[in-house]
């Protein structure tokens, strides 16, 4: 008789000691959404620890997802701006998505705004998938200035 295997998921604040997770997370995942972007071809894992820490945490609320203690995904939020939301490549498409976003709707439940990458067809679908729908269509700011997407969802 095979034995059940009880993994641990759930959302919690962020810790100082989540610091090299998120940043690789962040890090992978920026690689693989935007492969043709120049600026996320050159950001290295150290300079988004350093923006992560200097910027990011400064400024905007953080939650972790984790699995059996390891963090896998995270979200910042400022607001009702979600200013990221990352999901480690090999655990997305298994619902942290959809758990974060669902956090993010429970902390400004009168709406949720952000900005995605036009290229980022992934991201754009789920979102849009969700409710979200796109308001503005501009250009990030320095150093990517690339395409983006502004997005709102109002219950």
């Amino acid at each position: 008789m095979g034995r059940s295997v009880v993994v641990s998921e759930r959302i919690r604040a962020y810790r100082p000691e989540d610091e090299a997770a998120v940043a690789g997370i962040w890090h992978r995942s920026g690689q693989a959404a935007y492969p043709n972007l120049a600026t996320w071809r050159a950001f290295t894992l150290e300079q988004a620890r350093i923006v992560l820490r200097d910027d990011i945490v400064a400024r905007c609320q953080l939650w972790v997802g984790t699995r059996d203690d390891r963090v896998v995904a995270y979200l910042a939020m400022r607001g009702s701006y979600i200013d990221r939301l990352y999901v480690d490549p090999p655990e997305q498409r298994r619902g942290w998505g959809n758990r974060l976003l669902d956090h993010a709707r429970a902390l400004s439940p009168g709406g949720l705004e952000l900005h995605t990458h036009v290229e980022n067809r992934s991201a754009r679908t789920f979102y849009e998938r969700r409710g979200f729908v796109a308001v503005r269509f501009g250009t990030s700011p320095p150093p990517e200035s690339a395409p983006d997407v502004e997005y709102h969802w109002r219950p």
